[in-house]
């Protein structure tokens, strides 16, 4: 995860290299003035067509991707998907892809994490009818050096990871053929990765991107100049958050310009709800799969539900601008 020491690296790292870039990029825990309205982004709905999501559960098929961009940066990929079998299942290696086309989300993990940290999330993702591409970043990854300056080099690994993950919808007898939905794409990430993933809607923005979700992430070092066609964005931070402040997420959040909405924890801590079962992650996961099925497949009965499925138990509060 972003701890506190690296993450106070990475800000006097930013700073002194001068990469910050945008006079609207805020610092950890100041405050913010509200976003200005974009004209481009007055669109109360997401950008794809309605539909309908899926209305019954996926079983989840697992494999890896090697993958590698520019020779020197190893970008290992969990692909998570629907598979044929029943709902319910654990995931299973090499499993049938389930028949339809799915929309894509790519995740990108927190300073020191792994895909497979988040698989309790990501998993209940791919049974709800998303296929989810996670890469280990050759750096803040698990069992990299740890530079976490190299954040900003993510973004365009991202983009990299998505070109080769889309390209298998039409990559001769790959297990996804077909399956891919490569109008429909999301980005997300926790803590590191939430600073990745707003990366790829300001500096480094990817206009195949058509909405993000942000867990416990800042605009620390990507900058709050949200560019491009109007993208929903769904953060989701701790109040309690003891690495990147709540109000530095908060500022971000603030900053967006297009349709938004906020899930605060009040007693949510830097990963509670992402990295454990339990009624936490309940409310996190009916969260943020109700937003991309809105966001992803048109679907407008999921965001009606979404009030409801965030503030269920009285664990969390939705603050909906969408």
């Amino acid at each position: 995860m972003l701890a506190r020491r690296t993450l106070a690296v990475l800000t006097s790292a930013v700073l002194t290299a001068g990469v910050v870039g945008c006079a609207d990029t805020e610092p950890q825990g100041s405050p913010a003035a509200p976003a200005e309205p974009s004209t481009a982004a007055a669109t109360p709905s997401p950008r794809v067509s309605a539909g309908t999501a899926p209305t019954r559960g996926h079983a989840v098929g697992v494999r890896q991707l090697r993958l590698n961009r520019d020779g020197d940066r190893a970008l290992p990929t969990t692909l998570w998907y629907p598979a044929r079998g029943d709902a319910g299942d654990a995931p299973r290696r090499g499993a049938t892809a389930a028949t339809g086309r799915f929309p894509v989300v790519v995740f990108s993990h927190g300073l020191g994490a792994r895909p497979d940290d988040y698989a309790a999330l990501l998993t209940r993702w791919a049974a709800a009818g998303f296929v989810v591409a996670a890469p280990t970043f050759p750096r803040t990854g698990r069992g990299g050096d740890g530079n976490v300056l190299d954040v900003l080099n993510q973004p365009a690994d991202v983009s990299y990871v998505l070109d080769e993950v889309l390209a298998l919808d039409d990559a001769d007898g790959d297990p996804l053929r077909g399956r891919l939905d490569t109008d429909r794409v999301a980005a997300a990430g926790h803590s590191a990765g939430g600073v990745t993933t707003i990366g790829l809607f300001t500096a480094g923005r990817d206009d195949r991107l058509g909405a993000g979700v942000v867990f416990a992430g800042s605009a620390l070092g990507v900058g709050t100049a949200f560019a491009g066609a109007a993208a929903p964005q769904l953060f989701v931070h701790g109040e309690l958050d003891e690495v990147v402040e709540y109000a530095a997420g908060r500022a971000a959040y603030d900053r967006v310009p297009w349709p938004k909405a906020m899930l605060s924890l009040p007693d949510g801590d830097h990963g509670r709800g992402l990295l454990a079962d339990g009624a936490t992650l309940r409310v996190v996961s009916d969260t943020t799969v109700g937003f991309l099925r809105w966001s992803l497949y048109g679907d407008p009965a999921a965001k009606r539900r979404m009030t409801a499925d965030a503030t269920r138990g009285g664990l969390a509060t939705l603050d909906d601008r969408l």
